[in-house]
């Protein structure tokens, strides 16, 4: 099973696209079949990811269950394979698919089919990004999930869908052509595309400050980092409730990876060299994004803003470039997969009774949908970084990891948990506490038996990574520590040839 299983698990929601297309029929029938396929098949692809967590072996720093065939003559290879680091991202984006579907069981009311085979290749693709071994595929699939997620924006949004979703489709374009213009000098140079090659291949240094460059144009707009974030508020107030829930826990995401996987072991004088401009990004992220989210009165858009403020964090601790940052900075992308998808999700619920996501529209709704109170709350605590949920692991390490690296920009990131904590108990208070005094509240119901099985794996997430991260640590610590030391070898081998001593 080994052999195959990267490629099933990538592959199989593309059996469900097809059996959509020769099943489903059309009318309420076929869109109900075609939902239930859609839940078998992301159900099963979930289930293959944690047989590969199961067989997986942490102890062992390199990529496992590898599978590598020629392809494209022999030079470009279908590599794939999965390690500490990328295993926890093609989880979480299994984890999140099944969800989606449930949440979009009933709020998706026209061409059902389409959505549900655009969902499925979505998650072919996304976890495509996280298995691919070599530079192409990975460029391949980075790029070929802009399709379906420029589609689900564009037909199932908003008032304002087709300016968002264009919007989303040229950022993440236009800094994608710098990176192919990258990938291809990097092979005329090292003569591969194999990532693992390459991620051993010393390039020259000044080679390196270029090739960071034009990686660092697609890897902070997918991020997104300031000021390449535009696009993300507006693709989030427009976008489907599933479409949100993916693009805040996995496609912001893969920003966040490529650090990890491609700049920092790739390019690490030129990561090193860069490291305070990435540290001020950092920062102003943090300050300035959570100050916007106190102004908005769309609950997408100030989700959407806190999301910036969160991959802030992120990166803070990817170039703090020590054991507690990468930890944090990796937990905290998984932890905030978590806690943005329900965020979304629980903006989603009440969006379906109200049609409506102005915040002065609300008020008082612990009177009338207490559940929906709670679990809206286990969320905003984890958002705000309280301890005890997931959110304070990965916030807390990175600023450890950032304060050992730059004192000055963790004192200053710091400033971020209490502004986060400003506008998310905030739009709580507003929203959930008060008097009920809007005639259009009176008979808004609580969660229904689906919303909270949807929800309901969340908060478990939430709250048991946050009490016991371990299994996470356990996961990546071994990839986490095997690319620090790699990172630092190359640095120390371009040291002692700069100052031309002997080791």
């Amino acid at each position: 099973m080994s052999g195959v299983l990267l490629s099933a698990t990538t592959f199989f929601p593309l059996v469900g696209v097809v059996l959509t297309i020769l099943m489903a029929g059309k009318g309420e029938a076929g869109d109900a079949l075609a939902r239930r396929i859609a839940l078998f098949t992301t159900l099963v692809t979930f289930g293959l990811t944690l047989y590969a967590w199961a067989a997986f072996d942490a102890a062992k720093p390199g990529f496992q269950f590898e599978e590598s065939y020629n392809w494209l003559g022999g030079t470009i290879r279908y590599h794939l394979g999965v390690d500490g680091i990328s295993l926890p991202f093609v989880i979480l984006t299994a984890f999140l698919m099944p969800l989606c579907i449930l949440a979009s069981w009933t709020s998706i009311e026209k061409r059902v089919q389409e959505f549900m085979i655009a969902f499925l290749v979505l998650e072919s693709l996304m976890i495509g990004v996280f298995v691919s071994l070599d530079l192409v595929l990975f460029y391949l699939f980075f790029e070929a999930g802009l399709i379906p997620m420029f589609l689900i924006i564009g037909i199932w949004g908003g008032p304002r869908r087709v300016y968002a979703s264009f919007k989303f489709f040229l950022y993440t374009l236009l800094g994608s052509v710098l990176m192919l213009v990258a990938v291809m000098a990097m092979y005329v140079t090292a003569g591969t595309t194999d990532i693992p090659a390459l991620m051993a291949y010393e390039f020259p240094k000044d080679m390196q400050y270029w090739l960071f460059w034009a990686f660092l144009a697609s890897f902070a707009v997918k991020l997104p980092m300031w000021p390449v974030h535009t696009w993300l508020p507006d693709a989030h107030v427009e976008a489907p409730t599933a479409g949100s829930v993916i693009l805040a826990g996995i496609l912001l995401k893969m920003g966040g990876y490529g650090f990890l996987r491609f700049s920092l072991p790739m390019f690490p004088d030129a990561s090193l060299y860069f490291a305070p401009l990435m540290f001020a990004l950092s920062v102003i992220a943090i300050i300035y994004t959570s100050l916007v989210a106190l102004m908005q009165e769309d609950i997408k858009k100030l989700i959407a803003y806190s999301s910036v403020a969160h991959m802030g964090f992120v990166t803070l601790g990817l170039f703090s470039l020590n054991r507690q940052g990468v930890d944090g900075a990796v937990v905290q992308m998984i932890s905030h997969g978590f806690v943005s998808a329900a965020l979304f999700l629980c903006v989603g619920v009440i969006y379906d009774r109200m049609h409506t996501r102005e915040i002065k529209a609300y008020g008082g709704l612990v009177n009338r949908m207490p559940i929906y109170a709670a679990v809206f709350m286990v969320f905003t605590m984890a958002n705000v970084g309280l301890p005890g949920t997931s959110g304070f692991v990965g916030e807390f390490l990175s600023l450890v990891g950032a304060f050992k690296a730059n004192t000055w920009a963790a004192i200053f990131a710091t400033t971020g948990v209490i502004l986060s904590a400003a506008y998310a108990l905030w739009l709580y208070r507003r929203v959930v506490y008060g008097e009920m005094d809007k005639k259009s509240l009176a008979n808004i119901e609580d969660m229904n038996l689906r919303e909270i099985i949807v929800l309901l794996p969340l908060v478990v997430a939430t709250l048991f990574f946050g009490f016991y991260p371990k299994p996470i640590f356990d996961m990546t610590g071994t990839a986490v520590v095997s690319t620090l030391d790699g990172i630092n070898t190359k640095l120390q081998t371009a040291e002692t040839a700069s100052t031309g001593t002997v080791p």
